[in-house]
């Protein structure tokens, strides 16, 4: 099982802003998996890749098709305290999931 986190690299995140955006979108995607899921995923190991995304539109693209692949997923929206407008789409979470199931959503992108 793991994990997909796609940050988009339009915005020219900082390197902080970037770990917390990509650690927000892995807890709220956790949080949406049933218990069995994340219960699995734990024992597993948590696995997680971090990709490229090439903006929002893309983000949204990609929670849709986790939608209808089953999968758990989260759009994050920044706050606005720091680096960004309020409400700008910076991350998804993908999963977890099995393996598969999240390849088929997101293995057509770049690692980070």
């Amino acid at each position: 099982m793991k994990q997909a986190i796609v940050a988009r690299t339009d915005l020219g995140m900082g390197t902080g802003k970037l770990a917390a955006q990509v650690a927000h979108a892995s807890l709220s995607a956790y949080e949406d998996a049933d218990s069995r899921t994340r219960t699995a995923w734990k024992g597993e190991g948590q696995k997680k890749v971090v990709l490229k995304g090439s903006g929002e539109d893309q983000l949204f693209e990609l929670a849709d098709r986790a939608e209808r692949e089953g999968l758990p997923n989260a759009v994050i929206r920044d706050a606005g305290h720091t680096q960004l407008d309020p409400g700008t789409a910076t991350t998804v979470a993908i999963g977890p999931g099995e393996d598969e199931v999240v390849d088929r959503v997101t293995g057509d992108l770049s690692l980070y």
